[in-house]
């Protein structure tokens, strides 16, 4: 399998209903530019580094994904809107695991 079903919902509260390819070695973040689920400048201003928190998201569907790192727990501390279930969607790469995923991104920080 090399696409899997993704279930966005963008900060207008759309929802979209995507696949996102497995063979290609892309995070969360970056499927969300591709299909431009969020104005171009408002996520991944840091290109994916965890060193900003634009691509902040909140999963909402039950799916087991890689702890978070020291870096994505350091960020998202000092975030807004954090919640429990926030996690900075360049830190989620895209895999067979995650067929069904529902996610929400976070609001923009201003």
């Amino acid at each position: 399998m090399t696409d899997i079903k993704i279930k966005i919902t963008d900060r207008d509260g759309v929802l979209h209903e995507i696949d996102a390819p497995t063979d290609m070695n892309m995070n969360l973040m970056e499927v969300v530019r591709s299909y431009e689920l969020a104005p171009e400048g408002t996520i991944g201003i840091c290109g994916g580094m965890a060193m900003c928190a634009s691509c902040q998201c909140y999963v909402k569907s039950d799916h087991v994904l890689p702890e978070k790192s020291e870096e994505e727990e350091a960020m998202l501390s000092e975030a807004f809107n954090v919640r429990d279930n926030s996690r900075l969607s360049c830190q989620l790469h895209i895999n067979e695991t995650m067929d069904g995923l529902e996610v929400e991104l976070a609001p923009e920080e201003i």
